[in-house]
This record gives C-alpha cells, structure tokens and sequence, in this order.
C-alpha cells in the first residue's frame, strides 16, 4: 500500500471512504455476480429449465472453494491491514508466500474429491434423473479449475485490504465479463455437451484472472511481494482465527442451500425445486454487491483499530451500516415489484411463476436489513475477533436455520421451506447489531481509559 493510502484510511472522512473504496468494489461484484446469474438464464434459455436447475443444485457443492479462498483470502487481508496500521513490514512480507502454500494444498484436495463425490452431494440434495445427470457433468469440469478460482480470489482479498479496491475488482470484473461473453458461445458450439461448455466458460474465465493477479504480485506490487512459498507459523494462526469464521460462512452456505433445495423438492417436488434453483440464483446475484461494500469497510476499520483510531473506527461502522441498508433496498424492491418477470428469465415455466411467486416474496422479505448484517460480520472479522464473528454465522446458519428447516415444515409444509430463511435471518440481524454495538461500546470505554 502507498503512503498515502494509509494516510487517507487513517484521516479521510468515512463517507468519502465509502465511496472511495466501495463503489469500485460493488460495481465490480455486480459484474462478478452477473455470471453465475447469467449461467443460469444462459442454461435456462438454451438447454432448458432442467439444465438451469441442475446448474442451481450443483451450485452448493462448489462452497467447497469459495471456502477455502475466503479463509486464506480474509484471514489474510485482516493481517495485513493491521500489519499496515502498525508498521509491521515483516509480516507483509510473509502474507503471499503463506496463502500461495495452503492454496496449492486445499485445491489440490478439493479438485479430487470434488469430482469423486459430486454424484452423492446431488443424492443428498434429492436430484434425481435429468437433473442429477446434468449436475454430475457440470460439477466435474467446474473442479479442474480449483486451483485457479482459490487463488485468484484469496489473493484478491489481499490486494483490497491493501486499499486497492479499483485494481482488484478490474480484475474480478475482466475475468467475469470473459465468462459472461463465453458462457453462450460454448454451450452453443458444443451441442449435446452444453452443459460442460458453462463450467468450461468459468474455468477458462478463472485461468485468465489468476495468470493476471499472479503477474500483479510478481511483477507489480511495490509492498506485497511473493517470495519463498512456505507456511508462515504466526502468519498462519492469525489467518486461521480471523478467516474461519468467513470460511465457515461459505460452508454453512452450501449445507443452507442444500437444505433448501432438498425440502423444496421433498415437501414439492420438482415444480418447487425449479423455483428454488432460480430464486437463490437472484438472491446470489443481490448479496454479492453488500460483500462488495464490506470490502471497502475492512480496511477501514482493520487499519484504523491497528493505530487504535477508535472514534474512526465506531463512525466507518455507521456510515458503512447505512450505506449498507441503501444498497440492500435496491435489489430488494426491484426483486418484490418485479418477481414475475425476474423468474421468467431463468425459463421457468408461467405455471410453476405463477404457483410460486408469492413463495419468492416471501424468501426475500428481510432482504432489505442484510447489508447491515454483512458490516457487523465483517466488523468482527476486520478487528481480529474471529469468534464473535464465528459465533454469528453459526447461529445463523446452522444452530438456528438447520433445526428450523427440519422442523417448521412438518408443520406447515411448503411454506416454511420459504419462510424459515428470512424469519432466521432477522432474528440473527437484531441479535449481531446487538453485539456489534457492546463491542463498540467497549473500544469508546478502552479510549477513554487510555487518555
């Protein structure tokens, strides 16, 4: 990071950072979401709503990676801005060569067992016949490309808690756009193969944006250097504590979504199950954007609570928290006023829309408040207090949602598969701002107590 970037973190106005580092970062995962988005429409258009649901029901499996990356990529990020706030260029110097180590160990895991238990993670989800077929074809082209997609988005996270917001999602976005323009070309010239041209399309897209991040921190980083690959032992502690609870975060992701996709199709069989694949299609493509935001907020507070800037760190809280509210309302409104429309994208049949589209307002009704929820995880991770933010997914996503969704169903059938999510969500929402608020409480008594 230059100078001055440390300076401008440690000085400018919040509202000015906000916009400084976050615009750049949710346009460019705005166009990071719209492949995934567009695999579906893409594969809902061309080969059928079939398709487009076994590429939906595979999609949880490959939580696997987005994992991995986010542990070494945040845990990572968290190190270095709080190495920056404090100085401490020795550890700069260790952060890349560390995460390059465990990417290369965990992907070398995940590619081959990806592609050995794809046919029984799609048994677990109850995709069966077509869909499953689909699902098994598209999952094992997608693991190739582990290694590419862990590196690239792990050492991405570290170029942005570097405060280069605008050259890591460049690069993001390059590589989604190349997705997004080979996506059509190859399911078309592949014919009966179709499906193995989208997860072509992503792997290719994936290779590019590693060849090019890699050049970055080899040939044009002037602070963060890759030198020896090697684990790092303290490195490695801090990366772990800190970035578990961002991993686990992905994780919880897939046993979500496999839940969901699994009672949509036990208490209403395909018809729902079509419907979910395209609802948590949009639903992706609306949280990514507030993980964008986020981003910009990590290095603000990482870097402001390493110099013990505490007043600066409580007000990015509020004007991040804010900002994250605004930017929640304008995927949620489109996605209740529109709802029909947006299904009808994915090839989804009117039928099936017009069965369910109450359904999807109904999933998505506390979106509005998840930007919030987003800040206070991130601010938790960005502080070096992994537990705590550990402890909020946790109960999100499994000690809460997982019993929920066993239970609520057998009583209310298929409409609890829709309304556990958001009834789980608000509650975890009141609870976080509640923990959030103590533990800036807490940083004001600290700064008091040291003047």
């Amino acid at each position: 990071m230059k100078q001055d970037m440390k300076e401008q973190l440690l000085t400018k106005r919040p509202i000015d950072l906000l916009f400084q580092l976050s615009v750049p970062a949710v346009i460019g995962m705005i166009v990071i979401g719209l492949y995934p988005l567009l695999d579906g429409i893409f594969a809902g258009k061309i080969i059928g709503q079939t398709a487009m649901t076994a590429c939906g029901v595979a999609m949880p499996l490959t939580f696997f990676n987005s994992g991995v990356s986010t542990l070494l990529g945040v845990g990572s990020a968290s190190v270095l801005s709080r190495a920056i706030g404090k100085g401490d260029q020795k550890t700069v110097d260790k952060i890349m060569s560390n995460l390059i180590f465990w990417v290369i160990l965990f992907s070398a895991i995940i590619t081959v067992g990806g592609i050995l238990l794809a046919p029984h993670f799609l048994d677990m989800v109850g995709a069966t016949g077509e869909i499953k077929a689909y699902g098994i074809r598209y999952l094992r082209v997608i693991f190739i490309g582990s290694l590419f997609v862990n590196f690239t988005q792990s050492a991405n996270m570290v170029m942005r808690g570097e405060g280069l917001m605008k050259k890591a999602m460049l690069i993001m976005g390059f590589g989604a756009l190349l997705n997004i323009i080979l996506d059509p070309i190859l399911m078309t010239v592949m014919g009966e193969y179709a499906i193995e041209g989208a997860a072509l399309a992503t792997i290719t897209a994936q290779f590019v944006q590693a060849t090019v991040t890699l050049h970055y921190f080899l040939k044009k980083s002037k602070v963060v250097k890759i030198h020896k690959i090697q684990s790092d032992a303290e490195i490695k502690k801090e990366m772990f504590s800190v970035g578990s609870s961002a991993m686990m975060m992905q994780l919880l992701f897939m046993i979500q979504q496999t839940m969901l996709y699994k009672m949509a199709f036990k208490y209403g069989g395909d018809t729902n199950g079509i419907l979910m694949a395209a609802s948590l299609r949009v639903y992706a493509f609306s949280f990514i954007p507030l993980w964008g935001m986020s981003q910009g907020l990590q290095p603000v507070v990482g870097t402001n609570f390493g110099a013990k800037q505490f007043d600066r760190v409580r007000q990015g809280m509020k004007v991040f928290s804010i900002g994250g509210l605004i930017l929640a309302a304008i995927f949620w409104l489109p996605s209740l006023l529109f709802s029909s429309q947006i299904l009808s994208l994915f090839g989804v049949e009117a039928s099936i829309i017009a069965q369910g589209v109450g359904n999807f307002r109904l999933f998505y009704s506390v979106f509005i408040l998840y930007g919030v929820m987003v800040m206070t995880i991130t601010f938790f991770q960005s502080i070096g207090n992994g537990k705590k933010a550990g402890t909020i997914v946790m109960l999100r996503q499994l000690f809460l949602f997982v019993p929920a969704m066993i239970f609520l169903p057998m009583g209310f059938g298929i409409k609890a598969v829709w309304f556990t999510q958001p009834l789980v969500d608000f509650i975890m929402i009141v609870v976080g701002i509640a923990m959030m608020a103590k533990e800036l409480k807490n940083m004001s008594q600290s700064s008091l107590d040291t003047k």
